[in-house]
């Protein structure tokens, strides 16, 4: 699984409410999709560091982002994309269990 690829790095704002979030990209306001519907008030402070995944091209979404981690001094980067352990338990399982 790529996590990676192409991620974009912003300034978070606000966050709305538990579905979408004001971010700066480049000083530029935009508003992306959450994918943690989460409280996350410790992590998603004015001014803190997160990094935005592109929506996949051809999609129907409203926002062209996704916020799936912050960058908190002394933590390091945290994931907020709840969905993302799952993800990486079924290719890991797929990739190591021969049936």
């Amino acid at each position: 699984m790529k996590i990676a690829s192409g991620l974009v790095s912003a300034e978070f704002v606000s966050r709305p409410n538990r579905f979408v979030a004001q971010v700066l990209i480049n000083g530029q306001p935009e508003t992306v999709h959450v994918k943690n519907t989460g409280r996350c008030r410790e992590i998603l402070q004015p001014g803190t560091r997160v990094w935005l995944e592109p929506a996949a091209a051809g999609g129907s979404r409203k926002t062209r982002y996704s916020l799936i981690a912050a960058e908190k001094p002394g933590r390091g980067v945290i994931n907020i994309d709840s969905l993302l352990p799952n993800r990486l338990m079924k290719d890991w399982l797929a990739a190591s269990l021969t049936w």
